[in-house]
């Protein structure tokens, strides 16, 4: 792949994953709840989620999935049913009153980072609608194997690496044990954009 379509490649996802989403709200909400390993694991099982979209489309199954409504329909509701999930479950926690610097939040054992991170991009079909516009740019019908998992690998890795970075951020100094203390109010923002999220995928 030459190297300027691979600079244009990178800078289309850095900016697709730069943008606010669901994504970034469940990582935040895993690493306030559950510590940087929950937010660690929820980043990079969304870049694996994100990396299996890509190999998808890439070797031509993701047409199978926009041209077929059925199949497009099971994967978008099931995709607002587990933000519903995660909505649901975020307005219902509870404050904490606890040590956060000694101590293991209670609902610490409930986050599932390695889950939520991978079903949040995989129950997303749009991703499959992004990366063909996206690709057909920058893949010929005569594609080498080799240029198709260095699209993939890229796409997944900016994925991953962003959130990581954005968990990574929240664990310096004391910026995470500040919004542990008001996780109850972000996790009833959280909660109330999730259920937002997934009523309007419905009610399209």
């Amino acid at each position: 792949m030459e190297l300027h379509l691979w600079l244009s490649l990178t800078v289309i996802c850095m900016l697709g994953a730069l943008s606010p989403g669901p994504s970034l709200a469940v990582v935040i909400k895993n690493t306030l709840a559950g510590g940087t390993k929950q937010g660690y694991a929820t980043s990079i099982s969304h870049g694996l989620g994100v990396t299996l979209y890509a190999a998808i489309t890439a070797t031509g199954i993701g047409i199978i999935i926009v041209q077929s409504p059925l199949i497009f329909s099971v994967v978008q509701y099931a995709g607002a049913a587990f933000l519903l999930y995660l909505g649901i479950k975020a307005l219902l926690s509870k404050k904490s009153s606890i040590d956060l610097s000694h101590q293991i939040a209670p609902n610490e054992k409930d986050i599932n980072g390695w889950r939520d991170g991978f079903l949040i991009a995989f129950l997303n079909p749009k991703l499959a609608i992004f990366f063909l516009a996206l690709f057909s740019q920058f893949v010929s019908g005569d594609a080498s194997t080799q240029q198709k998992i260095i699209m993939t690998a890229t796409v997944g890795t900016i994925d991953a690496v962003w959130y990581c970075l954005v968990t990574f951020a929240l664990s310096r100094g004391n910026i995470i044990d500040k919004l542990k203390e008001k996780s109850h109010i972000v996790d009833k923002v959280t909660g109330t954009f999730l259920v937002f999220l997934a009523a309007r995928v419905v009610l399209n």
